[in-house]
């Protein structure tokens, strides 16, 4: 899957929100002394932290101190746009170079916890701090520990960047934070990924106000996340831009997640319909092989002889997949204009071909009517049925 287009960057805050009154010494000390050799992928840290950690909250701790307190932020690749690099790609050369920006923080914090059993999400978004809208976008995390959702910024608490010069600084306030206080700086750009029955609008969360109102209607976010997953990525892409484009399109930022999700189920429509039509050729050339096997049976005089369901089922079996391939076609509602002309092209070749399956079925059926003898006097050469397309 390719990384969206979006620029994400490093930002950061001194607001405290997370749980910094919690000691995680322990678990921090245990976790800095993980043998180097086996951080190079997202399964030896997973494997150490699953060995030296029982509880939910012990091992994201150590997920969010390993990502935070090792990964560097990259201030050279700070705008760079990585749109031809899939997510295991950015992962794989975050953890050799051990440098990376805010989407890179929260692949690797993603990888691990999931590879942890944890269900983590990256979050897509844009931020606010000390009253400011940020100018580039942000991605996060948020894990479900102890079955309630919480966020995590493993960029933010890795350090900070002041004057093109990245300082390490490990800020424990962006761990395990309850995303009605998250909300305050870290606005996810579809309202799904807020984590909260009474989601804020995009205006609400500009002009700071991000109490939370229920007065509103209630959104069920567990039960709708629950749905999101089950959905097939097509219908997926589509929701989320429903979902941004009712929450307000308030900024450029907004505008440029609306028009990557829209992009996106273009393309995955796209895909969608050119699957399904290199389907229904497929099984139109094996319907086509299968009708000119049942022609030179046929030209044959029905020899070697079989039994009579047997030579109905080899022109029978042809023609319903051939009425298939036309239900199918129909289905498919739209084409894009490099596949129109073939598809058009399609459906004439599969009616013609269900036109000659039906005239042989109807030869067959008044075949197998008749009495052995009178079978005889039936056979005259028929010509094949065209050949199968590319």
């Amino acid at each position: 899957m390719k990384n969206t287009f979006l620029v994400f960057t490093f930002l950061f805050s001194f607001l405290g929100f997370g749980q910094a009154n919690v000691d995680y010494t322990l678990i921090d000390k245990k976790m800095a002394e993980i043998p180097q050799n086996t951080t190079t992928s997202s399964d030896g840290i997973s494997n150490y932290i699953n060995t030296n950690f029982k509880t939910e909250t012990d091992k994201i701790r150590a997920v969010f101190y390993w990502t935070a307190s090792n990964i560097s932020y990259d201030v050279a690749n700070m705008y760079a746009v990585h749109i031809d690099e899939s997510s295991q790609d950015r992962i794989t050369k975050t953890l050799k170079t051990k440098k990376g920006v805010c989407t890179d923080y929260a692949l690797i914090f993603n990888s691990i916890a999931n590879s942890i059993g944890i269900k983590s999400v990256v979050v897509e978004g844009y931020t606010k701090q000390n009253g400011k809208i940020a100018t580039l976008s942000h991605a996060w995390c948020a894990a479900r520990i102890d079955n309630k959702w919480y966020v995590f910024d493993p960029t933010w608490g890795s350090g900070y960047v002041n004057n093109n010069k990245y300082t390490r600084k490990l800020n424990t306030n962006y761990f395990k934070v309850v995303p009605e206080k998250s909300i305050i700086s870290h606005m996810p750009f579809d309202y799904l990924w807020q984590f909260i029955n009474y989601p804020i609008t995009n205006q609400e969360f500009i002009e700071g106000k991000t109490q939370i109102n229920k007065t509103k209607k209630k959104f069920n976010f567990e039960s709708e996340i629950t749905r999101y997953e089950s959905l097939p990525k097509i219908d997926q892409f589509f929701e989320s831009a429903q979902r941004i484009e009712k929450n307000g399109i308030k900024n450029q930022l907004i505008s440029q997640a609306y028009t990557y999700a829209k992009t996106s189920w273009s393309n995955e429509r796209e895909k969608d319909y050119n699957s399904k039509y290199n389907e229904i050729v497929n099984q139109y050339n094996e319907a086509i092989y299968e009708l000119n096997d049942f022609i030179y049976y046929r030209n044959n005089k029905f020899k070697p002889i079989l039994p009579d369901d047997e030579i109905k089922s080899k022109i029978q079996n042809p023609n319903e997949k051939l009425k298939k391939c036309q239900e199918d076609l129909y289905k498919i509602v739209s084409f894009n204009n490099a596949n129109s002309g073939n598809a058009k092209a399609l459906k004439k070749s599969v009616a013609d071909a269900i036109v000659q399956s039906e005239k042989h079925l109807e030869f067959v059926n008044e075949y197998l009517s008749k009495s052995k003898m009178a079978r005889k006097t039936m056979f005259s050469k028929v010509s094949w049925f065209g050949v199968p397309l590319n």
